[in-house]
């Protein structure tokens, strides 16, 4: 639609702007220019949330239950247990409006804005349609508006389309169906104005804005349960189960043998207690927590906990490009003269680096650079230990480029005075400068621009000699062409050498008065250590995907550096284009396929993720502007950049790497598969316990015999060695070859067939054990008190012999290494302690119905534990010989 249309529609005057009463009626009419807030469930609706969970209700069950035993202390310790789970669950909901409240600050901006002919400031909440809004270098844009005029205006639109240069924007009217990302008439809310100036009328406001779109998604988008939380949901579901039916059958059995309703009752109780893993939500969170800590060693700082796991569990890394993969600071990688090319080495703006030995002496190159940094209007400085640029990346470039062969910015300036500028637009695609030569006072003109443009005004080239000679256009050309199939951005220098003549300075004047000097190629080099990491990833069998708002051009060309596509693959650079164009059923199949997407929207970009997901895999998403950020809420596990990325990504995101490294991940993904290692042996280890005490309890109501351990016994039990014992696996460190595994089936259960059958043989061994131990007791003298002590202490020592050999689920227990978990071995000790306690202390024998046991006793409990841990180690060995 053209400018005028535009102005017809909206009815509105591209002079004087609306009046200001029609701008009160339009505020009233279409609202504020504000992103809309969220609906919310209110407070306690969201604090119910947190307790809709199976294992909440057989936590919240064993409180009920404990306190009706009288034992106080322990049922406030479990529901102590379910609040910690219901804050952190809080406080993790309460994320995604804190996202949205950041994208809500990207539109409160001070605007200008044309009312009644006259320029006034207002608070850009304030703007409606068909507002005329003028823009200067270094605003924010506040709405989304269509171009009526500009003077070499360019936009920095990679925070909401991924594009690395800022783009040229025009008036002209474009083809009906243009991409938003090339909408060059258009700006949008949110994104900078990086050079010149323009005005343009308002065509959107607030959530119809395209930031407003991206508002809507990033609301929509579902919070996905992780892989952990999905498997402890499902075995927390049957576990509810399989206790409700075991404790049904225990009290029934009781009743059908006469015994009293009471007794049997409190054995059925008993068993209920048992078989809850109460300590299971905290060994989890503090696991996880753990590896929290671990990971901010690694400069990543964890959101939210389940997140460390759920990259153990990534089957895809949907990267974006610009900032995350790349530097985000365009640099000078190869350089050419009539006479040759150089290659650069460094990257980004810092001055580290240098051109190749040939070109030291040669003029040519000397004034390719002095024409690069003279004609430009950007600094690079250093600040904070770093170096920032002020201005256009491609001049930042330029400048850094020759710094590197020596060139300073203040010593240039001041040999080489700038007299005047004609600046550079997308219509002249060149830029020129004026200046002194101080050195003989005579003037000289440096100028840049694109090839095509900057070649056919030149009447001659110049050597490494400095010597001049008729221009080769088809050499300069085909150079251009060649460094532009490496992805690189590429850009002509020419000069007007110093001479006495006044030959003026305007566009008239320069076609046919210019030398050609060379040529500067350059792109957003990719970051030193992503190609390793996504090696890394490759090897662990996770697949990395590219997905960039970048030309396809540029993304194939950092792909190819990276590793990302083979020679096999190079022709998978899909389009946002091709994407709209495939039928549904092809659109799956590509996306698997294809490793890189290049100029794709936030819209396509959060399809991509959904359709992978859809697919079976676990997907992690890294990004750092506000396109990214539906999709990384949409991820299973969003990554985003703390140095680069905006508010908004680091909202929406589970994780925030401190250093902006894409190889921080691969830390993150060892990590994360030593978490979920570690939370599984608990689990194993834990179970066997569980099981253990209600089967032992189901016999004794079965066989109508006295029971072998209290309920408060079993308590005792369970929260003791749940913290001192199970807890110390928290801090196993990672097995070796961990990062050689391929991911996790997400549909693997939580537990796999040969650990089931080693839990089960474990509790059998447990309850065999507790009843011989009872019986051998009872029938050599000892009172009820002292046999059920000795079965409640070989419980607790088969879980240590059992502990040590859960420290690898595969591998023998004398290979792990003995003190490489010294937590482990206090931990050990603490319940030994804890157990010769309850066993001698009177005060303990009263509370717990215990008493003390001689010499011969304890040898035969722990006879029992070496059997037990020598069953464990045959099981692992004849597995592994199985495969």
């Amino acid at each position: 639609m053209s400018a005028h249309e535009v102005v017809l529609l909206l009815a509105t005057d591209p002079q004087r702007g609306l009046g200001s009463a029609e701008a009160s009626r339009r505020l009233e009419r279409y609202g504020r220019n504000v992103l809309p807030a969220a609906e919310g469930g209110g407070v306690l609706r969201r604090i119910l949330r947190q307790f809709h969970n199976p294992l909440i209700y057989v936590l919240i069950a064993a409180s009920v239950v404990t306190a009706l035993l009288a034992e106080y202390v322990d049922s406030a310790v479990i529901f102590a247990v379910v609040l910690i789970n219901a804050a952190i669950g809080y406080a993790q909901e309460s994320r995604a409006e804190a996202a949205l409240d950041s994208l809500r600050s990207l539109v409160r901006t001070e605007a200008r804005v044309v009312r009644d002919g006259e320029v006034r400031a207002i608070s850009s909440d304030e703007l409606v349609p068909g507002d005329l809004v003028r823009l200067e270098a270094g605003d924010k844009v506040p709405v989304d508006l269509r171009l009526v005029r500009l003077a070499e205006l360019r936009i920095d639109e990679s925070a909401l389309t991924g594009e690395s240069v800022p783009v040229d924007k025009l008036e002209a009217e474009l083809p009906v169906g243009t991409p938003v990302v090339d909408r060059r008439n258009m700006v949008w809310s949110g994104t900078l104005v990086a050079a010149g100036s323009g005005a343009g009328i308002t065509v959107a406001t607030g959530a119809d804005t395209e930031l407003g779109q991206i508002h809507r998604l990033v609301g929509a988008a579902e919070v996905l349960a992780t892989p952990l939380t999905r498997k402890l949901a499902r075995f927390s579901k049957v576990l509810t189960v399989v206790i409700l039916v075991l404790a049904a059958v225990t009290f029934a059995v009781g009743l059908l043998r006469g015994q009293d309703a009471v007794e049997t009752f409190t054995a059925a109780v008993a068993l209920a207690v048992g078989a809850i893993p109460e300590g299971l939500p905290a060994a989890v969170t503090i696991t996880l927590a753990i590896g929290v800590t671990r990971m901010a060693r690694q400069r990543a700082v964890i959101r939210r906990l389940p997140a460390i796991e759920t990259l153990g569990s990534t089957t895809v890394v949907c990267s974006d490009k610009t900032g995350t993969l790349t530097e985000n600071q365009m640099t000078v990688r190869a350089l050419w003269t009539p006479d040759g090319g150089y290659e650069v080495t460094g990257s980004g703006y810092q001055p580290e680096g240098e051109i190749n030995d040939d070109g030291r002496n040669s003029e040519a190159l000397r004034w390719t650079l002095l024409a690069g940094a003279g004609c430009n209007d950007a600094r690079i400085r250093e600040q904070d230990g770093g170096w920032t640029l002020a201005g256009d990346p491609t001049e930042g470039a330029m400048l850094a480029v020759a710094v590197k062969a020596g060139i300073d910015q203040d010593e240039l300036a001041a040999d080489y005075p700038r007299r005047d500028t004609i600046p550079f637009d997308s219509t002249r695609q060149y830029m020129a400068t004026l200046h002194d030569e101080r050195a003989t006072g005579r003037a000289v003109v440096l100028a840049k621009g694109s090839v095509e443009r900057i070649v056919p005004m030149c009447r001659a080239e110049m050597g490494a000699d400095g010597a001049l000679r008729p221009v080769r256009a088809e050499a300069a050309l085909r150079a251009a062409e060649e460094l532009a199939g490496r992805g690189l951005r590429v850009l002509a220098t020419a000069v007007r050498p110093p001479d006495d003549a006044d030959h003026g300075f305007d566009e008239s004047s320069l076609p046919g008065a210019l030398v050609l000097t060379g040529l500067q190629a350059m792109l957003d080099p990719p970051r030193s250590a992503a190609a390793p990491a996504i090696r890394a990833c490759h090897t662990a069998g996770i697949g990395v995907k590219m997905i960039t708002g970048d030309h396809a051009a540029t993304a194939g060309a950092i792909a190819g550096q990276l590793g990302l596509l083979d020679e096999g693959r190079r022709e998978r650079v899909v389009t946002g284009t091709d994407l709209d164009g495939l039928p549904a059923e092809g659109f799956s199949d590509v996306v698997e396929d294809a490793a890189v997407f290049a100029r794709v929207s936030p819209e396509q970009k959060l399809r991509l993720v959904e359709t992978l997901q859809r697919r079976g895999h676990v997907v992690a998403v890294t990004g750092d502007g506000v396109n990214d950020a539906p999709a990384l809420r949409q991820a299973n596990i969003g990554i985003a950049m703390a140095r680069s990325g905006t508010e908004v990504a680091k909202e929406a995101a589970d994780m925030v790497l401190t250093d902006d490294d894409f190889a921080t991940i691969e830390a993150a993904v060892e990590e994360g598969r030593g978490v979920f290692d570690n939370i599984t042996k608990f689990i194993v280890w834990t179970l066997p316990t569980n099981l253990g005490e209600g089967l032992v309890v189901l016999v004794a109501i079965v066989l109508g015999a006295t029971l072998p351990l209290l309920p408060t016994q079993i308590l005792w039990i369970n929260m003791t060695t749940a913290v001192l014992l199970g807890l110390m696996l928290a801090f196993e460190p990672k097995e070796a070859g961990i990062m050689r595994r391929p991911p996790r089936d997400p549909g693997r259960p939580l537990l796999t067939a040969a650990l089931t059958l080693r839990v089960v043989l474990v509790a059998t061994l447990l309850v065999a054990g507790a009843w011989w131990i009872f019986q051998w007791e009872r029938s050599n003298g000892a009172d009820v008190a002292q046999a059920r002590t000795a079965a409640l202490n070989l419980f607790v020592v088969v879980e240590m012999f059992y502990l040590f050999s859960c420290r690898s689920l595969t591998r023998s227990a004398w290979r792990v290494g003995f003190f490489t978990n010294r937590w482990l071995l206090l931990g050990v000790a603490a319940q030994a302690l804890c157990q010769l306690a309850i066993t001698y202390l009177p005060p303990m024998n009263d509370i717990f119905g215990t008493a003390p046991i001689g010499v011969a006793v304890w040898l035969r409990i722990l006879g029992v534990g070496v059997v037990a841990a020598l069953v464990v180690a045959v099981d692992k060995r004849l597995r592994r010989n199985l495969g």
